[in-house]
């Protein structure tokens, strides 16, 4: 669930017009849902009340320091792949005791930082890392609390570039091998075992990859405890998927992930640890553009938009599917068309929607890029020298621009020409 929807009819995100807010800040730009935000958290929250649980949002998915402060008033923790996240999230203010390090290339500097900050564990995916984090504690003379992130060989379904648990995959120890590398951390004076860890991928909607995911791990927590290792939580990672289709192909709630690893982890006696991330700020984010042109080809109509894959590279990087919205609401009766959804950069890949029915659009239209608030801005960039899009951040009736709009002059500014040229 969200709320952008149409009012009077025209899109609204909460009680704010988008068109208001775009003849403000200008188009492209990128909106977001305080109310989204908290409902998703809150809801994944109360689906493991009574257990021991920890959600960690996975600051990946969209790192805006308003986006992570309204988390972290949730009470939510969260999970960190670099030593930038790290940084972000002391800023916004969640406790160090709820920071969770994951990530297959922790640099010494990075590893320090966590153990100076006292985070709640460092996730470690390879025995070279754990060596490297027993080797800065020592110099530091303290003990790294550590926790190995298996890879159980298991299919997520889904893209092949969001899929982390099969065993060509570059995260994590294999699962048939874990044992081993606990009785490696056993040699190892400055490390402490906290827990396990494991994480299989992304948009995933199905519970069958998790299910097998998870037994898997509960036979390895008996296994290990059996030999004196203190496994204090598990780490079930995210990976939970969401709705980017206005259909009925809905996928699993959390109560029903929330009841499925009841059933197969429920009798360990651990802390659960959670990092989601898509199913936080998928759908809470929007993007908005403005139709250029209308283009009619010979093979194909185009709706060329102000909205470039430097803005949002999903449907480049993976064929990702995002419903598009106009943000004047068709009338009943509408005509529509197939097109093609395309942007300003000089690519072929650069496109939102490929021979999609839609609306008809004419130039100077507004639409909206729906279920964008996850893997979208933080993963835009300035390609073909295009200006790095403003976010906003809207809640109830107001809102505010949360990252201004980084201009070509001080792109342009970033490049330093040697004297000696």
């Amino acid at each position: 669930m969200h709320y952008f929807d149409y009012k009077n009819g025209e899109l609204y995100a909460e009680n704010v017009s988008l068109r208001d807010i775009a003849a403000q800040v200008g188009t492209p730009f990128y909106c977001y849902s305080a109310a989204t935000i908290r409902r998703h958290i809150k809801m994944f929250q109360d689906s493991f009340k009574g257990r021991d649980a920890l959600v960690c949002y996975a600051m990946k998915a969209n790192s805006n320091q308003a986006v992570l402060t309204l988390i972290a008033k949730m009470g939510a923790g969260v999970d960190v792949v670099s030593g930038g996240e790290i940084s972000r999230a002391i800023k916004a203010g969640f406790p160090v005791s709820k920071i969770v390090y994951s990530g297959v290339a922790k640099t010494s500097a990075e590893i320090r930082q966590g153990l100076e900050l006292g985070i709640h564990c460092f996730n470690a995916e390879s025995e070279p890392e754990l060596e490297r984090i027993n080797q800065v504690a020592g110099q530091m003379g303290v003990k790294a609390p550590v926790s190995v992130r298996v890879n159980p060989d298991v299919d997520g379904g889904g893209h092949e570039k969001i899929m982390t648990g099969k065993s060509e995959n570059k995260f994590g120890i294999p699962w048939q091998k874990v044992d081993k590398v606990y009785e490696l951390i056993a040699t190892l004076q400055n490390l402490e075992v906290v827990g396990i860890d494991l994480h299989i991928g992304s948009q995933i909607t199905d519970l069958k990859p998790f299910s097998e995911a998870f037994e898997r791990i509960g036979s390895l927590v008996a296994k290990l405890r059996g030999v004196g290792h203190k496994i204090q939580h598990v780490d079930f990672g995210g990976g939970l998927g969401v709705p980017y289709k206005n259909d009925n192909d809905i996928p699993p709630h959390p109560d029903e992930y929330a009841a499925m690893i009841n059933r197969v982890a429920g009798d360990l006696g651990v802390k659960y640890i959670f990092e989601p991330g898509r199913m936080i700020a998928a759908n809470a984010g929007i993007l908005v553009g403005e139709v250029e042109f209308v283009k009619h080809g010979d093979g194909r109509d185009f709706v060329i938009t102000d909205i470039g894959m430097n803005d949002l590279i999903r449907p480049t990087l993976y064929d990702a599917y995002h419903d598009i919205k106009p943000i004047s609401e068709p009338q009943n009766g509408f005509e529509t068309r197939i097109v093609d959804v395309v942007g300003p950069i000089c690519e072929t890949a650069d496109y939102m929607a490929k021979g999609r029915e839609l609306p008809i659009f004419k130039q100077g239209d507004l639409l909206a890029v729906m279920s964008a608030g996850a893997y979208g801005a933080v993963a835009a960039n300035t390609y073909n020298t295009r200006a790095l899009i403003p976010e906003v951040l809207v809640d109830n009736d107001r809102f505010a621009v949360v990252r201004k709009r980084l201009e070509v002059e001080e792109i342009i500014a970033l490049d330093i020409v040697p004297d000696w040229i």
